[in-house]
């Protein structure tokens, strides 16, 4: 060992070298967990929507929409109790809101008069329709034979009913508002038809493009328009509350049935919407 100055015989000092490490192998906290848990959670909210998907009926997925739509609660003054969101009163109490036309219900739930579950409530609106005008005319030789002039088509606003002229049936008197007797006989089948659905009724009238005698003031928009009144009184007649009515247009020929023949009688016709 050398001898130090001095005669020293102190040992030779310990150097500490202090060496950080960054990035690669760092410690990243809990977040990857929270994602982790948000991305299962999400995955398994998925599979339960294919679930419901393919294990639910149409009218049933409508009901789970229903449910989850936000809805518009209407404060009435002249509830009992307090001025809160239910006005103190009880979720299964009888409401003091007004129905629509042919309903009566709670709070917690409205449902159209005369409704009818069973095995067919999961049926289209449009087929049940069909099938209660088919048994409604099925004791009529008359008004089976004038089902060919009953047109159905389910459209994004709801189900549409539309009564067709030809060469030999006329809803109304040639250029008038009167309706035939078999027009008004067939108006009965409709309202007893669509009665019990819970749909706004539109009323929409078109005729042909046939030209009007010189001198006569009367037009294609005002007999279309006045044809869709005459229909909206028949069926107030036949029991279709006035609340149902929606509203009543004429379009004239701007909506031809027939566009390769704008004078073929077909292109008369009247329109009933009942919407969804």
């Amino acid at each position: 060992m050398a001898t130090l100055p001095h005669g020293r015989n102190d040992a030779a000092p310990v150097i500490v070298k202090k060496v950080v490490v960054q990035g690669g192998e760092a410690h990243h906290g809990g977040a990857w967990k929270v994602a982790y848990a948000d991305f299962v959670t999400a995955m398994m909210a998925f599979f339960l929507l294919l679930w419901l998907l393919g294990s639910t009926t149409e009218t049933q997925r409508k009901g789970i929409a229903d449910y989850f739509t936000p809805t518009l609660v209407k404060l009435k003054e002249q509830s009992a109790g307090s001025h809160g969101l239910l006005g103190g009163a009880s979720m299964t109490d009888p409401d003091n809101y007004p129905q629509r036309a042919a309903q009566t219900g709670t709070q917690a739930i409205t449902v159209p008069k005369d409704a009818s579950g069973g095995a067919r409530e999961g049926a289209s609106p449009m087929k049940r329709i069909r099938e209660r005008l088919e048994r409604r005319v099925a004791s009529d030789d008359r008004l089976r034979r004038l089902m060919r002039q009953v047109r159905m088509v389910d459209t994004t606003e709801g189900t549409r009913i539309d009564l067709v002229d030809d060469a030999d049936f006329s809803m109304f008197s040639l250029g008038t508002t009167v309706l035939t007797p078999d027009a008004r006989k067939l108006l009965g089948a409709i309202a007893d038809t669509i009665a019990p659905e819970a749909g706004l009724v539109t009323i929409r009238g078109h005729t042909d493009a046939l030209p009007w005698k010189a001198g006569v003031k009367a037009n294609n928009w005002s007999l279309s328009a006045g044809r869709a009144e005459a229909t909206r009184q028949a069926l107030l007649r036949e029991g279709i509350g006035e609340r149902r009515f929606r509203r009543i247009e004429g379009v004239a020929d701007r909506e031809l049935l027939i566009d390769s023949n704008p004078q073929d009688p077909r292109n008369r016709r009247m329109s009933i919407l009942l919407s969804r």
